[in-house]
Protein backbone atom coordinates (compact mmCIF):
# COMPACT_ATOMS: atom_id res chain seq x y z
CA UNK A 1 0.00 0.00 0.00
CA UNK A 2 1.47 3.42 -0.76
CA UNK A 3 1.57 5.94 1.93
CA UNK A 4 -0.34 8.81 -0.27
CA UNK A 5 -2.97 6.20 -0.69
CA UNK A 6 -3.25 5.00 2.84
CA UNK A 7 -4.42 8.50 3.96
CA UNK A 8 -7.52 7.95 1.67
CA UNK A 9 -8.70 5.14 3.85
CA UNK A 10 -11.18 6.11 6.77
CA UNK A 11 -13.51 4.66 9.32
CA UNK A 12 -16.41 4.02 7.18
CA UNK A 13 -14.64 2.25 4.36
CA UNK A 14 -12.70 -0.17 6.76
CA UNK A 15 -16.37 -1.19 8.59
CA UNK A 16 -18.41 -1.14 4.97
CA UNK A 17 -15.18 -4.13 4.35
CA UNK A 18 -15.48 -5.47 7.53
CA UNK A 19 -19.18 -6.04 7.14
CA UNK A 20 -18.91 -7.14 3.58
CA UNK A 21 -16.50 -9.62 4.48
CA UNK A 22 -18.83 -10.98 7.53
CA UNK A 23 -21.97 -11.46 5.41
CA UNK A 24 -20.55 -12.46 2.01
CA UNK A 25 -23.04 -10.09 0.67
CA UNK A 26 -23.37 -6.81 -0.56
CA UNK A 27 -26.89 -6.27 -0.27
CA UNK A 28 -26.72 -7.83 3.27
CA UNK A 29 -24.13 -5.19 4.04
CA UNK A 30 -25.77 -2.44 2.85
CA UNK A 31 -29.26 -3.35 5.01
CA UNK A 32 -26.57 -4.01 8.02
CA UNK A 33 -25.11 -0.72 7.93
CA UNK A 34 -28.37 0.90 6.93
CA UNK A 35 -27.15 2.90 3.61
CA UNK A 36 -27.65 1.78 -0.09
CA UNK A 37 -26.16 -0.75 -2.59
CA UNK A 38 -24.22 1.38 -4.51
CA UNK A 39 -22.83 2.90 -1.29
CA UNK A 40 -21.51 -0.54 -0.21
CA UNK A 41 -19.94 -0.74 -4.07
CA UNK A 42 -18.26 2.78 -4.11
CA UNK A 43 -16.81 2.25 -0.73
CA UNK A 44 -15.16 -0.87 -1.75
CA UNK A 45 -14.20 0.30 -5.19
CA UNK A 46 -12.05 2.48 -3.23
CA UNK A 47 -10.47 0.52 -0.91
CA UNK A 48 -9.69 -1.78 -4.18
CA UNK A 49 -8.08 0.75 -5.74
CA UNK A 50 -6.20 1.62 -2.25
CA UNK A 51 -5.08 -1.85 -2.31
CA UNK A 52 -4.58 -2.99 -5.94
CA UNK A 53 -6.39 -6.60 -5.29
CA UNK A 54 -10.42 -7.37 -5.99
CA UNK A 55 -11.23 -8.12 -2.52
CA UNK A 56 -14.12 -9.49 -3.26
CA UNK A 57 -15.21 -11.84 -6.73
CA UNK A 58 -19.18 -12.82 -7.13
CA UNK A 59 -20.10 -16.13 -6.02
CA UNK A 60 -23.66 -17.11 -7.03
CA UNK A 61 -26.00 -14.25 -5.04
CA UNK A 62 -23.21 -13.31 -2.98
CA UNK A 63 -19.48 -12.71 -3.29
CA UNK A 64 -16.61 -14.63 -2.08
CA UNK A 65 -13.45 -13.02 -0.17
CA UNK A 66 -9.97 -12.89 -2.12
CA UNK A 67 -6.79 -14.42 -0.10
CA UNK A 68 -5.79 -10.92 0.55
CA UNK A 69 -9.32 -10.13 2.15
CA UNK A 70 -9.08 -12.95 4.34
CA UNK A 71 -5.55 -11.72 5.50
CA UNK A 72 -6.47 -8.35 6.07
CA UNK A 73 -9.82 -9.17 8.48
CA UNK A 74 -7.43 -8.92 11.72
CA UNK A 75 -5.41 -5.71 10.57
CA UNK A 76 -8.25 -3.63 9.84
CA UNK A 77 -10.36 -4.19 12.75
CA UNK A 78 -7.28 -3.35 14.78
CA UNK A 79 -7.56 -0.63 12.55
CA UNK A 80 -10.92 0.48 13.82
CA UNK A 81 -10.58 -0.68 17.52
CA UNK A 82 -7.10 2.36 17.36
CA UNK A 83 -9.33 4.64 15.47
CA UNK A 84 -12.08 4.30 18.21
CA UNK A 85 -9.56 4.86 21.11
CA UNK A 86 -9.30 8.18 20.03
CA UNK A 87 -12.71 8.71 21.02
CA UNK A 88 -11.97 7.45 24.68
CA UNK A 89 -12.26 10.88 26.88
CA UNK A 90 -14.44 12.44 24.50
CA UNK A 91 -17.75 13.75 26.00
CA UNK A 92 -20.55 11.93 25.50
CA UNK A 93 -24.26 13.22 25.83
CA UNK A 94 -26.86 10.47 25.03
CA UNK A 95 -29.20 13.55 24.06
CA UNK A 96 -27.48 14.85 21.24
CA UNK A 97 -25.91 11.51 19.99
CA UNK A 98 -27.44 8.09 18.83
CA UNK A 99 -25.50 5.52 18.69
CA UNK A 100 -25.91 1.56 17.29
CA UNK A 101 -25.46 -0.95 19.36
CA UNK A 102 -25.54 -4.30 18.32
CA UNK A 103 -26.69 -6.63 21.48
CA UNK A 104 -25.80 -10.69 21.71
CA UNK A 105 -28.45 -11.99 23.79
CA UNK A 106 -31.03 -15.10 23.74
CA UNK A 107 -34.27 -14.13 24.26
CA UNK A 108 -34.77 -14.76 27.97
CA UNK A 109 -31.78 -11.74 28.78
CA UNK A 110 -33.44 -10.20 26.02
CA UNK A 111 -36.60 -9.71 26.81
CA UNK A 112 -36.59 -9.25 30.72
CA UNK A 113 -34.12 -6.66 29.99
CA UNK A 114 -34.05 -4.36 26.98
CA UNK A 115 -38.02 -3.27 26.54
CA UNK A 116 -37.84 -1.79 30.02
CA UNK A 117 -34.34 0.00 28.87
CA UNK A 118 -36.27 1.26 25.76
CA UNK A 119 -39.05 2.42 27.75
CA UNK A 120 -36.73 4.27 30.20
CA UNK A 121 -34.59 6.09 27.02
CA UNK A 122 -38.09 7.01 25.45
CA UNK A 123 -39.26 8.85 28.83
CA UNK A 124 -35.55 10.42 29.20
CA UNK A 125 -35.68 11.83 25.73
CA UNK A 126 -32.58 10.00 24.39
CA UNK A 127 -32.54 8.33 20.83
CA UNK A 128 -30.20 4.61 20.69
CA UNK A 129 -30.31 2.26 17.88
CA UNK A 130 -29.79 -1.82 18.89
CA UNK A 131 -29.72 -4.93 16.87
CA UNK A 132 -30.22 -8.15 18.75
CA UNK A 133 -28.54 -10.80 17.75
CA UNK A 134 -28.99 -14.51 19.18
CA UNK A 135 -26.14 -15.71 21.52
CA UNK A 136 -26.14 -18.86 22.17
CA UNK A 137 -23.24 -19.87 23.96
CA UNK A 138 -20.72 -16.42 22.55
CA UNK A 139 -17.46 -17.28 21.83
CA UNK A 140 -14.35 -15.77 22.11
CA UNK A 141 -14.09 -15.05 18.03
CA UNK A 142 -17.47 -13.34 18.34
CA UNK A 143 -16.14 -10.27 20.86
CA UNK A 144 -12.36 -10.32 19.22
CA UNK A 145 -14.52 -10.25 15.85
CA UNK A 146 -17.06 -7.33 16.60
CA UNK A 147 -19.37 -9.20 15.67
CA UNK A 148 -21.45 -8.02 18.26
CA UNK A 149 -20.59 -4.63 20.83
CA UNK A 150 -21.68 -6.52 24.11
CA UNK A 151 -23.35 -9.85 24.77
CA UNK A 152 -25.36 -11.14 27.75
CA UNK A 153 -25.16 -14.64 28.77
CA UNK A 154 -24.76 -17.41 31.64
CA UNK A 155 -21.28 -18.70 29.86
CA UNK A 156 -19.11 -15.61 28.81
CA UNK A 157 -16.21 -17.05 26.62
CA UNK A 158 -12.63 -17.15 28.70
CA UNK A 159 -10.19 -15.22 27.11
CA UNK A 160 -7.64 -12.62 28.78
CA UNK A 161 -9.16 -9.72 26.79
CA UNK A 162 -12.78 -10.98 27.25
CA UNK A 163 -14.04 -9.16 29.80
CA UNK A 164 -17.30 -9.56 32.12
CA UNK A 165 -19.52 -8.53 35.15
CA UNK A 166 -21.73 -10.31 36.73
CA UNK A 167 -25.57 -8.93 36.67
CA UNK A 168 -27.29 -11.08 38.61
CA UNK A 169 -28.03 -14.57 39.77
CA UNK A 170 -31.18 -16.60 40.67
CA UNK A 171 -32.43 -20.38 40.27
CA UNK A 172 -33.13 -23.41 37.44
CA UNK A 173 -37.10 -23.75 38.40
CA UNK A 174 -39.08 -26.61 36.75
CA UNK A 175 -42.24 -24.83 34.63
CA UNK A 176 -45.11 -26.94 33.51
CA UNK A 177 -48.57 -26.64 32.56
CA UNK A 178 -50.57 -27.29 36.17
CA UNK A 179 -53.95 -28.31 34.40
CA UNK A 180 -52.12 -31.59 32.96
CA UNK A 181 -50.09 -33.01 35.82
CA UNK A 182 -48.01 -31.69 39.35
CA UNK A 183 -44.51 -31.00 39.20
CA UNK A 184 -42.07 -34.05 39.72
CA UNK A 185 -41.51 -34.28 43.96
CA UNK A 186 -38.93 -36.00 43.49
CA UNK A 187 -35.20 -36.55 41.80
CA UNK A 188 -36.53 -39.78 40.39
CA UNK A 189 -39.44 -38.58 39.24
CA UNK A 190 -37.46 -35.58 37.87
CA UNK A 191 -35.27 -37.65 35.67
CA UNK A 192 -38.37 -39.90 34.50
CA UNK A 193 -40.37 -36.58 33.03
CA UNK A 194 -40.82 -35.63 29.77
CA UNK A 195 -38.19 -32.81 29.11
CA UNK A 196 -38.06 -30.07 26.79
CA UNK A 197 -34.87 -27.93 25.98
CA UNK A 198 -33.53 -24.86 23.83
CA UNK A 199 -31.00 -26.33 21.36
CA UNK A 200 -28.14 -24.06 20.82
CA UNK A 201 -26.69 -24.19 16.64
CA UNK A 202 -23.28 -24.70 18.45
CA UNK A 203 -24.81 -27.86 20.10
CA UNK A 204 -24.96 -26.76 23.20
CA UNK A 205 -28.80 -27.05 25.12
CA UNK A 206 -30.48 -24.45 27.68
CA UNK A 207 -29.78 -27.61 30.31
CA UNK A 208 -25.73 -27.14 30.28
CA UNK A 209 -26.31 -24.78 33.00
CA UNK A 210 -27.80 -27.08 34.97
CA UNK A 211 -24.83 -27.77 37.30
CA UNK A 212 -24.33 -29.70 40.47
CA UNK A 213 -26.22 -33.41 39.69
CA UNK A 214 -25.43 -36.10 37.37
CA UNK A 215 -27.32 -35.23 34.12
CA UNK A 216 -26.28 -38.69 32.72
CA UNK A 217 -29.52 -40.03 34.81
CA UNK A 218 -31.44 -37.47 33.02
CA UNK A 219 -34.14 -39.02 30.48
CA UNK A 220 -33.34 -37.95 26.77
CA UNK A 221 -35.84 -34.58 26.51
CA UNK A 222 -38.71 -35.56 23.82
CA UNK A 223 -38.69 -32.20 21.96
CA UNK A 224 -35.87 -29.27 21.23
CA UNK A 225 -36.67 -26.00 19.91
CA UNK A 226 -34.10 -23.18 19.21
CA UNK A 227 -35.49 -20.58 21.24
CA UNK A 228 -37.36 -19.97 24.74
CA UNK A 229 -40.25 -18.17 23.20
CA UNK A 230 -40.82 -21.26 21.94
CA UNK A 231 -41.15 -23.09 25.43
CA UNK A 232 -44.71 -22.38 25.79
CA UNK A 233 -46.71 -23.47 23.03
CA UNK A 234 -45.02 -27.25 23.57
CA UNK A 235 -45.80 -27.15 27.66
CA UNK A 236 -49.02 -25.94 26.90
CA UNK A 237 -51.74 -28.84 27.03
CA UNK A 238 -48.52 -31.53 27.55
CA UNK A 239 -47.03 -33.55 30.25
CA UNK A 240 -43.70 -32.35 29.39
CA UNK A 241 -41.23 -30.07 31.77
CA UNK A 242 -38.46 -27.46 31.36
CA UNK A 243 -35.74 -26.76 33.18
CA UNK A 244 -35.35 -23.07 33.25
CA UNK A 245 -33.81 -20.19 35.45
CA UNK A 246 -36.52 -18.81 37.33
CA UNK A 247 -36.21 -15.23 35.76
CA UNK A 248 -38.24 -16.50 32.86
CA UNK A 249 -41.25 -16.23 35.07
CA UNK A 250 -41.01 -12.85 34.73
CA UNK A 251 -41.48 -12.44 30.88
CA UNK A 252 -40.98 -15.30 28.42
CA UNK A 253 -42.15 -18.21 30.66
CA UNK A 254 -44.89 -16.20 32.55
CA UNK A 255 -47.68 -18.41 30.90
CA UNK A 256 -46.68 -21.39 32.47
CA UNK A 257 -46.39 -22.64 36.19
CA UNK A 258 -43.45 -22.69 38.37
CA UNK A 259 -41.97 -24.82 40.94
CA UNK A 260 -38.48 -25.43 42.74
CA UNK A 261 -36.43 -28.56 41.38
CA UNK A 262 -36.70 -31.35 43.74
CA UNK A 263 -33.13 -31.50 44.73
CA UNK A 264 -30.27 -29.03 44.93
CA UNK A 265 -29.09 -27.70 42.08
CA UNK A 266 -26.30 -24.57 41.52
CA UNK A 267 -27.33 -21.22 41.21
CA UNK A 268 -27.03 -19.79 38.01
CA UNK A 269 -25.38 -16.42 37.04
CA UNK A 270 -25.84 -13.79 34.21
CA UNK A 271 -22.75 -11.69 33.22
CA UNK A 272 -22.41 -9.04 30.79
CA UNK A 273 -19.27 -9.30 28.67
CA UNK A 274 -17.64 -7.54 26.26
CA UNK A 275 -14.22 -6.93 24.65
CA UNK A 276 -11.32 -4.87 26.10
CA UNK A 277 -11.54 -2.28 22.88
CA UNK A 278 -15.15 -0.96 24.21
CA UNK A 279 -14.19 -0.68 27.82
CA UNK A 280 -13.15 3.09 27.95
CA UNK A 281 -15.46 3.83 25.20
CA UNK A 282 -17.82 6.37 26.79
CA UNK A 283 -20.85 5.27 25.08
CA UNK A 284 -19.94 1.81 25.72
CA UNK A 285 -19.63 2.88 29.41
CA UNK A 286 -22.81 4.85 29.76
CA UNK A 287 -25.06 1.73 28.86
CA UNK A 288 -23.35 -0.60 30.36
CA UNK A 289 -24.27 1.53 33.61
CA UNK A 290 -27.21 1.60 33.01
CA UNK A 291 -27.66 -2.20 31.64
CA UNK A 292 -26.51 -2.80 35.35
CA UNK A 293 -28.68 -0.14 37.41
CA UNK A 294 -31.52 -2.10 35.13
CA UNK A 295 -30.66 -5.53 36.20
CA UNK A 296 -30.91 -4.36 39.98
CA UNK A 297 -34.48 -3.29 39.08
CA UNK A 298 -35.10 -6.78 37.83
CA UNK A 299 -33.30 -8.71 40.43
CA UNK A 300 -35.84 -6.28 42.96
CA UNK A 301 -38.88 -6.95 41.06
CA UNK A 302 -37.84 -11.14 41.31
CA UNK A 303 -37.47 -10.60 44.80
CA UNK A 304 -41.58 -9.40 45.39
CA UNK A 305 -43.16 -12.28 43.19
CA UNK A 306 -41.32 -14.79 45.22
CA UNK A 307 -42.42 -13.36 48.65
CA UNK A 308 -45.99 -12.85 47.30
CA UNK A 309 -45.44 -16.92 46.15
CA UNK A 310 -44.80 -18.06 49.72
Amino acid sequence: MKNANALDLDGHILRTFLVVLENSSVSAAAEQLNVTQSAVSHSLAKLRKILGDPLFVRSGIGVTPTSTAIALKGPVQQALDNLNALTEHRCFDPRSEQPRFVIAANDLQRDVMFPRLLRELRDEDISFEFEFIPSGHPSVGMMRDAKCHMALTPVPPDAPDILQTPLYSGSMMCFYDGRMRDPPGSWDEYCEADHLRVQFSEGHTSLDVLRGVDKSRIRRPNISVSNFNAIPPFIIGSRLIATELDLMQLETLKSLDVAPLPFESEPVTMYLVWHERSTNDPAHKWLRERIQNLAEGVVATMAVRQRRQV
